[in-house]
């Protein structure tokens, strides 16, 4: 229960919600109803004198506030069928432009999902509020009140549609989409990386111990390594007396062959205890950004590798990237790899996990944009100033691949021309 509740879990959670379509709506039109329900109860607990200076509410008969909810009803799931018949035709274009990784910004961008709950909210509070419209004689009743709400909410899912197409010819932009990931990749670097070069650093002299009598735990079910919670896994560990080893990392895929965990117990590892430890490391259908860096620039790299791509040929676009490869290089170059050994309060060694490596990240970005670049002078040339860039930053770290692939990219260079 403690690894459910925490914060890496709850993270992981929000983000599956916050990227489906379904989540907001839902919440939007559960709100419609409650508003329904208050504004119908509130006019029946006031008199027709009661609304005093806004006595231009109280305007409708039955058979006027039942045409004026009908008529927002209609129109507004009419557009918001239209709404999603829009989204996903920008999802189609996204994922054949930019790649289909990108569709995860699209789907958690969250104007279109306020977008669409606007219009069913308003849609499911007409609706509620027409059925309470009575015109038998003698017992008539019009809930005036609510009736000039839905009034209003159709004049702000007018105000919504015009935000929504800006929004949505906005969103496709390249520049708004690489300042997104960009974005994204600076908090995945700032999540795993969080001290600077110069912060002062822990002690290294640490003897990793022998795992291989060690307890072994896979994994449930196949799928990409999400996440990991170390603040859990850590707690667990000083717990009940553990050392583990972090066998994988965010980005790998595994099976239930495969190894996430070695454990060193004094004792037996009950199967609750192994459970718990499982619990810590969140396995999914998909990669993600939140722990997983190289996937993170990946996504940048991808529209590089498609913009020079013979189809599209667009090496402006490609530019781009290469700018905000050079913004997230950087900021990761000036931060200190955290080390691989974290311990208790005590002192003690609890887990073992080896970090992510600048300069596979680095090479893997650069020498994937350079070979699709071919021949292109514009691109090596644009790519040649920002790997010297990177190289400046990373002083002190083991660079010399980035060295030598300058190296190879100068030639190339020089050769083009």
């Amino acid at each position: 229960m403690r690894a459910f509740l925490s914060v890496t879990r709850l993270v992981s959670i929000w983000e599956r919600l916050r990227g489906s379509f379904w989540f907001l709506p839902s919440l939007m039109a559960a709100g419609a109803v409650i508003l329904s329900f208050a504004a119908v109860q509130l006019d029946a607990a006031m008199e027709a004198d009661a609304y005093g200076r806004f006595e231009f509410i109280y305007l409708f008969g039955p058979e006027g506030a039942r045409a004026i909810l009908s008529a927002v009803a209609t129109s507004m799931i009419t557009v918001a069928g239209l709404t999603f018949s829009i989204t996903m035709l920008t999802l189609q274009l996204a994922s054949s432009q930019f790649g289909p990784r990108l569709l995860r910004n699209f789907m958690r961008d969250r104007g279109n999902q306020l977008v669409l709950g606007t219009f069913i909210s308003t849609f499911v509070y007409c609706l509620l509020v027409l059925r309470t419209v009575k015109g038998v004689e003698g017992s008539s009743f019009v809930p005036h009140l609510a009736v000039a709400i839905g009034v209003v909410l159709a004049v702000a899912g007018l105000a919504v549609l015009i935000y929504f197409i800006h929004h949505t010819a906005s969103s496709i932009r390249i520049e708004t989409l690489l300042a997104s990931l960009a974005d994204e990749t600076a908090a995945t670097i700032d999540r795993l990386f969080p001290e600077r070069l110069g912060d002062e650093e822990p002690a290294t002299d640490v003897e990793p111990p022998e795992f291989d009598q060690g307890y072994v735990i896979r994994p449930k079910a196949s799928g990409y390594v999400q996440s990991v919670d170390s603040a859990a896994l850590l707690r667990l560990a000083t717990e009940e007396d553990l050392i583990v080893s972090v066998v994988t990392r965010p980005g790998s895929f595994v099976t239930e062959r495969d190894v996430l965990l070695r454990v060193l117990a004094a004792t037996s590892l009950p199967e609750d205890q192994t459970d718990a430890l499982r619990s810590t490391l969140i396995v999914g259908i998909e990669r993600t950004p939140y722990q997983d860096l190289d996937f993170s620039v990946r996504r940048i790299v991808e529209i590089a590798q498609r913009a020079l791509s013979p189809g599209i040929n667009d090496p402006t676009t490609a530019l781009y990237c290469i700018d905000r490869l050079r913004e997230a290089l950087v900021r990761l170059a000036e931060r200190r790899t955290p080390s691989s050994y974290r311990h208790d309060d005590e002192g003690r060694l609890r887990i073992v996990a080896e970090p992510v490596s600048f300069e596979a990240v680095a090479v893997g970005a650069f020498a994937a944009v350079a070979h699709y670049a071919g021949s292109d002078t514009d691109v090596l040339e644009a790519l040649a100033p920002v790997l010297d860039a990177v190289i400046a930053a990373a002083e002190g770290k083991d660079r010399a691949r980035l060295v030598g692939l300058r190296r190879s990219l100068r030639e190339r260079l020089s050769d083009a021309r």
